[in-house]
């Protein structure tokens, strides 16, 4: 069967594709261009600009020759994990290898997801013959949802550097960015290994037997006295203390609201997608303690419900309910999620509400519903100081309209401050904290009221 123009032309297309003339040829071509134009007033520049182009054109000739004189000189591949973490450094891999009977100057160049942002992708490597080598780098996503790479391009080109050769790899791959699971991790390394105040989490001194009885042990040195077991130590003949344990499966449910208030940015990413992180983080948290997590999201309406368990896979859930979430544009409605909880909660909890107030206006408009919420629950309200206000009140005013801007940022700032009072009057705990914090200070309030026994 004859091949058609277009077969015909296909592989000219594909090689002129692949095909670069790199910026040395270009000079190589001004220089000669230049000695052409001095050769009408010196002669002799003309002869030797002749033989520069046929220089020129030889070593053209010979680094073609050599780039395309095997079908595949360069091989290449990405590695990158099944799906990525929000908000964190999500490392990436790239392998290249030389297959040449010379030595190349490779340049890889990743084609990122346009979420990313990213024009910074470029790596130059020196290979040898037969050498492989890998490139590792990180990107940032700093919104949930599916991200889409593209090909992996590696460009090659010999010591002559007149053309490089470039090879499309087909990477393509699409993988979803899932809330903060490294950070969650990280939390439970440092957690099973009591190390968490490594990270800022404070030990909490314990106040009273607010635990669960667990067994009866030989007492040693630096037990509590007032644990002995008089009857045990009686009948063994010496002293016996009784051991506990934490309360276990006890409720507690992050609550998250997601209405305009959440949208606010806080480098790169919204308050929302912070609470998302801290409330994945906390969750795993206390199901290693032995608590039961759930989750439960609002806005007009009541949207993801997961009810609190303990049972193998519990966060995994969580997860997967964070994955989908996101803000909407209307105030969110607290009498619909106070009457939810009140139906749906039927044991005393810890109720962990993620949220935003700006003023005490809009604090206590929504007061009522967390005063009935909390006669029967913990609830801890977690909401954001504005960092842009810290800077503000930092910086020393020069002239009366700084002096009158940073007496407006103060009064907001002590508004913030009100707002935790007044819900303390109440009975309504309160963590006040910049988003970059928000993960060890919600995790410290969660320690606290479950050394105090709280919930």
């Amino acid at each position: 069967m004859p091949l058609t123009p277009l077969q015909f032309l296909l592989p000219v297309q594909v090689f002129f594709r692949s095909f670069f003339l790199t910026p040395r040829l270009f000079i190589a071509l001004v220089a000669n261009a230049v000695l052409f134009v001095g050769g009408h007033f010196w002669g002799v520049l003309t002869a030797v600009a002749q033989v520069g182009v046929v220089l020129v054109a030889v070593l053209l000739v010979v680094d073609v020759l050599l780039l395309y004189g095997i079908r595949d000189g360069l091989f290449a591949r990405r590695e990158m994990p099944e799906r990525l973490s929000n908000g964190d450094a999500n490392p990436l891999r790239l392998i290249v290898g030389n297959t040449y009977r010379f030595s190349v100057r490779v340049t890889l160049l990743d084609e990122l997801p346009a979420q990313l942002q990213r024009r910074d992708t470029a790596h130059t490597l020196q290979l040898a013959s037969g050498e492989e080598r890998s490139v590792q780098y990180a990107v940032r996503p700093v919104r949930r949802g599916r991200y889409g790479f593209g090909a992996l391009h590696a460009y090659g080109q010999s010591q002559i550097g007149f053309v490089q050769r470039g090879y499309r790899f087909d990477e393509e791959k699409e993988v979803p960015v899932y809330p903060s699971f490294l950070q969650m991790r990280q939390y439970e390394l440092l957690a099973i290994s009591n190390r968490l105040e490594e990270i800022g989490v404070k030990k909490q001194r314990r106040v009273g037997h607010t635990m669960e009885f667990d067994h009866v042990r030989d007492y040693v040195r630096g037990d509590d006295p007032r644990t002995i077991n008089w009857k045990a130590t009686a009948r063994r003949g010496n002293l016996m203390v009784n051991q506990y344990r934490d309360e276990r499966a006890q409720p507690v449910y992050c609550v998250i609201d997601m209405g305009r208030v959440m949208k606010m940015p806080f480098e790169e990413m919204t308050l929302l997608d912070y609470s998302i992180n801290a409330s994945l983080v906390l969750s795993n948290i206390a199901l290693l303690k032995q608590d039961r997590s759930g989750l439960v999201t609002f806005a007009q309406a009541i949207g993801t419900v997961v009810p609190a368990q303990r049972k193998q896979g519990q966060i995994y859930r969580i997860q997967e309910a964070l994955y989908h979430l996101d803000t909407q544009f209307q105030e969110s409605d607290y009498s619909r999620l106070t009457a939810h909880l009140r139906q749906v909660l039927r044991q005393r909890s810890l109720v962990v509400l993620f949220t935003n107030f700006e003023t005490r206006t809009s604090m206590r408009r929504q007061l009522p519903f967390l005063r009935a919420l909390a006669r029967q629950h913990v609830v801890v309200v977690v909401f954001f100081e504005n960092t842009e206000l810290r800077t503000l009140l930092g910086t020393t005013p020069d002239d009366t309209e700084a002096i009158y801007i940073k007496t407006i940022a103060e009064k907001f700032a002590f508004e913030k401050r009100e707002i935790v009072e007044e819900l303390r009057r109440y009975g309504i705990y309160s963590v006040l904290t910049p988003p970059e914090h928000l993960t060890v200070n919600t995790i410290n309030k969660y320690l606290e009221l479950k050394a105090r026994g709280l919930f």
